[in-house]
C-alpha cells in the first residue's frame, strides 16, 4: 500500500465488507464505564477475576474496617474525590489537607510513606509522562475505604518517539476514623495477576510499552479506554461514518482500492454507513489475516472475555491496517461487541 493515509479495513467473516472510517464527531467520549463494586453495610468483598476461576478476595486497604462505628460522613468524602481527582495531575493539583501527613501510597511498582513522597510520586509523573487521567466513579466499599476506577494515559516525553503508555485500575483509599483523612491509597492495574509491590509483572508492562515502533497517526474512530488487561481492552468508542463495499476474502487487497483516496460515494460497489459507536471489546495482533487466524482470535477474545466476566455479543468486526513500513504483516484488532 503506497501511503500512510489508506485506510483500516474491517470485514466481518467469513463474508467481508471493506471499510474507510470517516469521523462523525469531535465530541468526547463520556465517562460511562464499567459498573462499581456494591458495599452493604460491612460487606467488604470484591470480585477479583483469575485466569482460571472467579474467587473472592478481601482487598485491604491497610485501615483496619472493624473499628466501632465512627462519625465520620463517608458519603461527602466520596463526592469530595469526585471534585479533586480531576485536578490529580492539572495545575490546581490535589487538596493535600485531605490526607494524613503518613499516608502509605503503594502501586505495582512504587511505593511511599508521607505526604510529601505522595506528592512527589505525583509531580514526577507529571513531568515525565504529561498523564491525562480519566475518574470513571468512585464508591464507598467499607466502612473506612472507598474505591475508585479511573483510566491514565501517558506520554513518555523524554524518548524522541514519546509512546504512549495506557493503564487502568482501581485504587482503594484508607481513612482515618480518628482524622476522617485518608491515611492510605493503594493502586491495583487491570494489566497485571498480581499487585504487590515490588511487581516484576508491573515493570515489564511498562517497558513492553516503551516499544520503538508507534503506527503512524491515522483517522479512526475515536474512543476511549475503560480498561486495559493483558489480553484485551474493553473501549467506548464515539459515532463514526464508514465507507465500505463487499469482498469475499479476509486477506489481500480485496475492495480496498474501491474506497481507498476518497472514492465518488455514488458508485455503484460504495456505500456510506453511520456506526452508532459504544462499548466493545478489542484485542490487536498482527499477521496475515486468513479466515483461520481470525476466527481462532475471535474465539480466545471471547473466551477472555467470558472468563472476566464479562458478556459479549455475538459476532465480531476486523479491523485491519497495513503499514506501508512493514509490508509483510497486518496490524489488526478485533472487536466484540459489548
Amino acid at each position: 500500500m503506497a501511503s500512510t493515509h489508506l485506510c483500516h479495513q474491517i470485514s466481518r467473516p467469513p463474508q467481508g465488507r471493506t471499510v474507510c472510517f470517516r469521523r462523525l464527531t469531535t465530541a468526547k467520549p463520556s465517562g460511562i464505564s464499567l459498573p462499581p463494586p456494591k458495599y452493604v453495610g460491612n460487606n467488604r468483598s470484591l470480585a477479583v477475576r483469575t485466569q482460571t476461576h472467579l474467587k473472592w478476595a478481601l482487598r485491604l486497604s491497610i485501615v483496619d474496617q472493624s473499628q466501632p462505628t465512627s462519625t465520620i460522613d463517608m458519603k461527602q468524602l466520596v463526592n469530595f474525590l469526585y471534585d479533586d481527582l480531576p485536578h490529580l495531575f492539572d495545575d490546581q493539583g490535589i487538596d493535600r489537607t485531605a490526607y494524613d501527613d503518613q499516608v502509605k501510597f503503594r502501586d505495582p511498582i512504587t511505593k511511599h510513606d508521607s505526604i510529601g513522597g505522595y506528592l512527589f510520586n505525583i509531580g514526577l509523573l507529571k513531568n515525565l509522562f504529561r498523564p491525562h487521567f480519566q475518574l470513571h466513579w468512585v464508591k464507598q466499599t467499607g466502612p473506612y475505604e472507598i474505591t475508585t476506577r479511573w483510566t491514565m494515559v501517558m506520554s513518555f516525553i523524554l524518548l524522541p518517539w514519546k509512546p504512549e503508555l495506557v493503564f487502568t485500575g482501581t485504587s482503594i483509599m484508607g481513612v482515618n476514623p480518628a482524622t476522617g483523612k485518608f491515611c492510605s491509597h493503594l493502586d491495583f492495574w487491570d494489566s497485571l495477576q498480581k499487585n504487590d509491590y515490588f511487581s516484576l509483572e508491573g515493570l515489564l508492562d511498562v517497558i513492553k510499552q516503551l516499544r520503538i515502533y508507534k503506527t503512524p497517526d491515522l483517522e479512526t474512530p475515536k474512543y476511549q479506554i475503560l480498561k486495559r488487561t493483558a489480553d484485551y481492552e474493553v473501549r467506548k468508542y464515539s459515532p463514526f461514518i464508514v465507507v465500505e463495499t463487499d469482498g469475499d476474502k479476509l486477506s489481500g487487497s480485496t475492495g480496498f482500492n474501491d474506497v481507498a483516496g476518497l472514492p465518488d460515494p455514488n458508485q455503484e460497489a460504495i456505500s456510506l454507513r453511520k456506526v452508532e459507536g459504544g462499548i466493545a471489546a478489542v484485542s490487536k495482533f498482527s499477521g496475515k489475516p486468513m479466515d483461520d487466524i481470525v476466527q481462532e482470535k475471535e474465539k480466545t477474545l471471547r473466551s477472555n472475555l467470558i472468563r472476566d466476566g464479562l458478556k459479549p455479543k455475538m459476532g465480531c468486526l476486523l479491523a485491519r491496517y497495513n503499514d506501508p513500513g512493514r509490508t509483510w504483516s497486518s496490524i489488526m484488532d478485533i472487536w466484540s461487541t459489548l
